[in-house]
């Protein structure tokens, strides 16, 4: 499935992963430096938190499209429980 994000999705899921990587880029600056284990570990659940949610944003589109593909009847071949099973599978990843 290619997933299509509009203007604003598309901006929201990138600025979420930008700051997740700005994120890493901290932890790592902070470990070569010694910095306290609290604040690395702070910092990143903060960046794990950013991923999550860029995650959960790219689901709920991929959720929404399928929903709508499901109903033009565009996904040749896949039955409904197939569907099911695939977004389900999607969904525990992040899990």
């Amino acid at each position: 499935m290619e997933l299509q994000f509009e203007g604003d999705e598309l901006k929201s899921v990138l600025n979420r992963l930008r700051r997740a990587q700005g994120q890493i880029s901290g932890v790592i600056k902070m470990i070569e430096e010694g910095r306290d284990c609290e604040d690395v570990v702070t910092q990143l659940a903060a960046a794990s938190r950013a991923l999550d949610r860029a995650g959960f944003a790219i689901i709920a589109t991929g959720l929404q499209q399928c929903l709508t593909d499901a109903e033009k009847g565009e996904r040749s071949g896949e039955t409904t429980e197939q569907m099911k099973a695939r977004l389900e599978k999607l969904f525990l990843s992040l899990a």
